[in-house]
């Protein structure tokens, strides 16, 4: 995605839009942190008439979470500011994950779980000790994704 140290709605969405075009039952999103805000918001302004396969989301946030720089506050703030609008992302697809750890000082379990299950019906997955999913977390694999992929 384009400049990764400082994230914009319009510039991932728009690059979303570019790599994904069109979508059918075939295409699936997998996502992490930010991208799946990313990705909802793609699909929020897409209207294609298809539905996706399905979206995974590992770590996904909708409220502001653990931050530690100011920084790090700034550009979630962004992203905070416009809300989803979570009816229109629901019609796009009949399958939606959500992958949180149980240790993740990023992502408050809780909130989001229940934020997620409300708003989208997605099912839940709660892995132990991956904290944020990352490589500076030494978690460079998920076989849970590939699983879920496999299952839908």
């Amino acid at each position: 995605m384009p400049d990764t140290d400082n994230p914009q709605i319009a510039e991932w969405t728009n690059r979303l839009r570019e790599l994904v075009g069109d979508f059918d039952k075939n295409t699936y999103f997998v996502g992490h942190s930010i991208g799946c805000q990313a990705i909802l918001r793609f699909l929020e302004k897409t209207d294609v008439g298809e539905t996706c396969g399905g979206v995974i989301m590992v770590a996904p946030w909708i409220e502001s979470f653990g931050l530690e720089t100011f920084e790090e506050k700034e550009v979630a703030a962004k992203w905070n500011k416009d809300s989803i609008n979570f009816q229109e992302v629901k019609k796009k697809s009949e399958n939606f994950f959500a992958i949180f750890s149980d240790n993740d000082p990023c992502v408050p379990l809780e909130v989001n779980k229940i934020f997620f299950e409300e708003a989208l019906s997605v099912k839940i997955f709660i892995e132990e000790n991956r904290r944020h999913f990352s490589g500076d977390d030494n978690i460079n694999e998920l076989p849970i994704v590939l699983n879920i992929l496999k299952k839908i």
